[in-house]
């Protein structure tokens, strides 16, 4: 299986707003494809969607080519899935939810849920409700993992965890990565977090997918140019220099121009830097979240 999950024209709406506009991407086998957005950009219906807990406006969400509305039942056998709230009875302890999910799944591991609630640090006998949100969150990716799924669906797990859960997480998922192959789709506000282990990103922005790219591609053409020249002190816009690099966001200051760019080719910064008028060029790789804030913040070439 190639493409374990594919989205194809996707749309959801709620009455008269969309929620997801026309999306379409898929994730290969063995990758990690991080779903990023600010809030209301359509990330938590998207997901519903492709878990089968929401039916599209119109196009589709595919689980191993097959429609995840029409089929959600059996593909669930193969997937593990944490949700953004963590939730359980919250009477049974973590040991009884083990015990719970071993008679649902038949390939269910109980020795390997209580190890990794072991290195968690996670106490097995103690009632779900009374647990840390750090430790509910660490309950319910033991329990995902519990089966080997093919397909684990991360929806911002590392929301309101402390650093060392947060860590805690990414170490896992990256041994679930190196032992399985297991295939990792999240959505997530901890970019620095996710940087070193998602293989490719989509980027939400108002209902639209406006990047859907592997993640070294996307930083390899993305950069921050800064420069000044003879006219930084009376300049209120930026000009027609930066056209080459297709600039999504230009800031004036008053030593000169921040830009960051997105076609970034090092043949042309050299052309550039020996404009006429240019002077002190840097050019500067950016980071996963730098990218983002860039491409979902403001519009382009406003200043501020």
């Amino acid at each position: 299986m190639t493409e374990p999950i594919r989205v194809e024209s996707l749309t959801v709406r709620y009455g008269k707003t969309f929620a997801c506009r026309d999306v379409s991407f898929s994730v290969a086998a063995g990758a990690v494809y991080a779903l990023l957005g600010r809030n209301g950009a359509g990330k938590s219906s998207l997901v519903r969607c492709l878990l089968g807990q929401q039916k599209a406006a119109s196009g589709r969400a595919l689980l191993f080519e097959k429609d995840s509305w029409k089929t959600r039942r059996r593909a669930m056998e193969h997937i593990g899935v944490v949700p953004e709230e963590p939730d359980a009875p919250p009477a049974m302890s973590a040991r009884e939810l083990s015990a719970f999910c071993g008679r649902i799944y038949p390939r269910w591991d109980s020795a390997a849920v209580a190890a990794r609630l072991e290195r968690f640090g996670v106490p097995q006998a103690a009632p779900f409700g009374r647990l840390s949100k750090g430790q509910k969150g660490e309950v319910l990716l033991a329990l995902a993992l519990g089966h080997s799924p093919a397909v684990l669906v991360l929806d911002d797990p590392t929301l309101g965890l402390d650093v060392v859960a947060r860590r805690a997480l990414s170490e896992e998922i990256v041994g679930e990565l190196a032992d399985r192959g297991t295939t990792v789709f999240l959505t997530t506000h901890d970019l620095a977090g996710f940087e070193g282990i998602a293989t490719r990103v989509g980027i939400l922005k108002a209902g639209r997918l406006i990047v859907d790219e592997e993640l070294e591609s996307l930083k390899a053409r993305f950069r921050r140019i800064r420069y000044a020249n003879r006219m930084t002190e009376t300049r209120t816009e930026f000009g027609n220099e930066l056209d080459a690099f297709e600039a999504v966001r230009v800031q004036v200051r008053g030593w000169g121009i921040d830009a960051v760019v997105s076609n970034f080719d090092e043949s042309a910064f050299e052309r550039f830097r020996a404009m006429d008028g240019v002077e002190n060029v840097s050019a500067e790789p950016l980071s996963l979240e730098e990218i983002f804030v860039a491409l979902a913040g403001e519009e382009k070439g406003k200043a501020s």
